[in-house]
């Protein structure tokens, strides 16, 4: 029911290598979210192929565990999803809702959208949405992005704001550097 299939099997802890300092504090990071991080949120942001949706798989699947209610959110497909029924109040409110609700949310590739493009004030409403349900409601969120904290309190600032403030401690920017996406080593 997470959305997560087959990847809670995959994507765990022991499988993320640490051949670098930055990779250790982000285990460390992950690890203690699970351990102390009720009614925080975690914040993986930056650099592609860095492992962040490994990291926060594995957060959930120890959530899961744990027996809590978990939601995996594609961004992509999941915001192409709602505004493709935004007229629709009643199949709107039905998809929203769960994503606003459940207990504990992974939204993956938060903002994504085509390279070299912004994100639409269409996904910027929809984002604001759902994180600010959730911060007021003090609902456990994991996000994964290439955008860091600063990036997104560049395209809206209540939105990066509400993020920060609700990951802080547990939030972590990995800077762009093409030796860090291990998609693209030998």
């Amino acid at each position: 029911k997470s959305g997560l299939k087959t990847a809670i099997e995959e994507l765990r802890f022991d499988n993320f290598l640490t051949t670098e300092k930055w990779q250790e504090n982000m285990l460390t990071l992950a690890k203690d979210y699970v351990e102390n991080g009720e009614k925080k949120w975690l914040f993986l942001g930056g650099n592609s192929g860095s492992g962040k949706p490994l990291l926060c798989s594995a957060v959930c699947g120890e959530l899961l565990k744990r027996e809590k209610a978990v939601r995996y959110m594609m961004w992509r497909d999941e915001s192409a999803k709602l505004k493709a029924v935004v007229n629709d109040s009643a199949e709107y409110s039905r998809l929203i809702g769960e994503l606003k609700e459940i207990e504990v949310l992974y939204i993956d590739d938060f903002l994504k959208v085509q390279r070299g493009q912004q994100p639409t004030p269409a996904d910027i409403n929809l984002a604001f949405e759902i994180i600010n349900h959730r911060d007021v409601k003090n609902l456990r969120t994991i996000i994964s992005t290439e955008r860091t904290i600063d990036d997104i309190i560049s395209l809206d600032e209540a939105l990066g704001g509400r993020i920060n403030r609700r990951s802080r401690g547990y939030q972590m920017n990995i800077a762009y550097d093409k030796n860090k996406n291990f998609r693209l080593r030998k």
